[in-house]
């Protein structure tokens, strides 16, 4: 968030995060099976990326390879390392899951909150008929990239 303040003040989202999932909506996320991207596609788009440059991704696999990059080289994971075990006691509870995020801090809260909307938008039926990524596969990929 340090870096974007001066070119994004207004921006309460890690600019990354949502261009990111915008891109990922843009290249076709919602109907596109899951296939690795290709890595030199993944680094030049993260390079321009950097530059504050949003590129024409036609891969929804480089977006989301970038967003679960981003989210593992945090400094500290979107759910920090003192909430581990309290948040994996919490998976199979809703109400201690809610209470557990109301501790975060904010940004992470927010962050945490666009994220989950794009999955929840992601593991809708009629998306996983075309991707086959179902709540089970995408927890799988996004799990480690949040708790860690």
């Amino acid at each position: 968030m340090e870096m974007q303040a001066e070119r994004f003040p207004q921006l309460q989202l890690p600019w990354i995060e949502t261009t990111l999932i915008d891109l990922l909506y843009e290249s076709g996320a919602r109907r596109t099976e899951g296939v690795p991207a290709d890595p030199d596609q993944l680094m030049t788009t993260k390079a321009r990326l950097d530059m504050f440059v949003v590129p024409v991704v036609h891969d929804p696999h480089v977006p989301a390879g970038l967003l679960k990059l981003w989210l593992r080289q945090l400094p500290e994971p979107l759910i920090p390392h003192n909430f581990y075990q309290r948040a994996l006691s919490a998976s199979e509870n809703p109400a201690e899951v809610t209470r557990l995020i109301q501790m975060l801090p904010s940004t992470n809260q927010l962050v945490l909150a666009k994220l989950i909307s794009c999955l929840q938008d992601l593991s809708r039926e009629e998306v996983v008929a075309h991707t086959k990524m179902d709540v089970s596969n995408l927890a799988m990929v996004m799990a480690p990239n949040v708790l860690r």
